[in-house]
C-alpha cells in the first residue's frame, strides 16, 4: 500500500498530495475526488525483480453531486508460481520432483473512498476505509483494516495545500498460520522455523504534507510544482531522523502543453545509507515521466530511479485513465 499508483504521480516522485484531483485521489488524497466532473476509471501495471513480482491497480470514482464524490480501488501485489519444495524429499530420503507444488504470495488492498466539500470555500476533506488481505499459499493468510484521512485547500493564484494521514487509526493485520504446514518445516533446518510467528502485524500512522503551485503561460503552457514532506513516526535512515519522527522530502514537476502532452520529473526517497566502512552516503531516487491526453483518454508512463541513484529498484510503470465524458 506504500508503493504508489498512477504513472503520472510516480513520474513526479509521488509529490501529488496537494494537487491530486482525479480518480487516483482515492489513493493519494481522497479529498481530491470532489474535483471530478464525471465518472472516471484508472488502470496501472508495473513489474519488479525482473518481472518476478507484478503490481496491478484498478480504480473507479464518480461524483454524487456538486459537493461530494465516492470511489473504490483495488491493488494486487503478488509473486506467482513459487516452487513449494517442502515435500521434495520423502521420509526415506528419496527425491521426488513430482511432489513439487506451486503457490503464490499475494497482497490485496481494497479501498472505499468518500470526499466532500466543506462550507469554507476551497476546503475539502476525504476518508478512506481500507481492507487488507494477505495470502502466502496454504501456509498463512491475514485480514487487516484501516482508515485514512485527507484534506485539501485551494488558495489564490494557483496555490494548493494538502494533508494526508495514512493508517490514522493504526492498521492491524491478524494472521492465521496453518499449523500442519508449519510442522512440515519446523525441523527441516536446525534452529529455524521452530516457533509459530507473531499473529498480529501493525502499520503505524504516516503523515504527508504538500504544497503546490500551478502557473499558466500564454494560455497553452502550464507548469505545476509540488513539494511534499513524508513523515513517519519512527527513527530510520530518512534524511531527517529523530527518535520521534523521520522526514523525507519529495519534489515533483509537471510541464504541460495545451492540456494534451505532459513531461514530468521528480526526486525523492532521500536516504542516509550506512556503508561498509561505517560512513553514511546520501542517496536519492530521481524519476521521469511522460503523458498524453486526448478526448478523455489519458496514457502515462514513468521510469523510476533513473541512473540507479538509490537502493530502491527501478521500474517501468504504465497507467491508463478514462473519463466517461467521452461517451456523452
Amino acid at each position: 500500500m506504500n508503493i504508489g499508483v498512477d504513472a503520472a504521480a510516480l513520474g513526479m516522485s509521488s509529490a501529488v498530495v496537494a494537487n491530486s484531483a482525479d480518480v487516483n485521489s482515492g489513493y493519494w488524497n481522497p479529498a481530491g475526488l470532489v474535483h471530478l466532473e464525471d465518472n472516471q476509471m484508472a488502470l496501472m501495471h508495473s513489474s519488479y525483480f525482473a518481472n518476478i513480482a507484478n503490481y496491478n491497480y484498478a480504480a473507479f470514482a464518480k461524483p454524487l453531486d456538486d459537493r461530494s464524490a465516492i470511489g473504490i480501488s483495488v491493488i494486487r501485489f503478488g509473486v506467482d508460481d513459487i516452487l513449494d519444495t517442502t515435500q521434495l524429499i520423502d521420509d526415506q530420503g528419496n527425491v521426488n520432483y513430482d511432489r513439487i507444488n506451486l503457490f503464490s504470495a499475494v497482497d490485496y488492498g481494497l479501498t472505499f473512498s468518500y470526499a466532500r466539500k466543506l462550507p469554507v470555500e476551497g476546503l475539502n476533506y476525504g476518508i478512506n476505509a481500507k481492507i487488507i488481505r494477505r495470502i502466502i499459499g496454504d501456509f498463512a493468510s491475514s485480514w487487516g483494516f484501516g482508515l485514512d484521512l485527507g484534506i485539501q485547500f485551494e488558495g489564490d493564484k494557483g496555490w494548493q495545500f494538502g494533508v494526508m494521514v495514512r493508517d490514522i487509526t493504526t492498521t492491524f493485520n491478524s494472521w492465521s498460520i496453518d499449523e500442519d504446514k508449519l510442522a512440515d518445516i519446523q525441523n527441516a533446518i536446525d534452529g529455524q522455523n521452530q516457533e509459530t510467528p507473531e499473529g498480529t502485524e501493525i502499520t503505524l500512522p504516516k503523515l504527508q504534507i504538500g504544497i503546490a503551485k500551478t502557473v499558466v503561460f500564454n494560455y497553452d503552457y502550464s507548469l505545476r510544482t509540488e513539494l511534499d514532506l513524508n513523515i513517519r513516526f519512527a527513527e530510520n535512515n530518512d534524511i531527517i531522523s529523530t527518535s520521534f519522527a523521520s522526514i523525507n522530502p519529495a519534489l515533483g514537476f509537471e510541464f504541460g502543453y495545451t492540456d494534451l502532452v505532459f513531461l514530468r520529473a521528480g526526486v525523492g526517497n532521500f536516504q542516509n545509507e550506512l556503508q561498509i566502512n561505517d560512513s553514511e552516503n546520501l542517496t536519492f531516487q530521481p524519476n521521469f515521466g511522460v503523458g498524453f491526453k486526448y478526448n478523455g483518454i489519458q496514457i502515462d508512463y514513468a521510469f523510476t530511479d533513473i541512473g540507479d541513484q538509490s537502493a530502491a529498484l527501478y521500474s517501468n510503470v504504465f497507467s491508463l485513465k478514462l473519463d466517461f465524458s467521452i461517451f456523452r
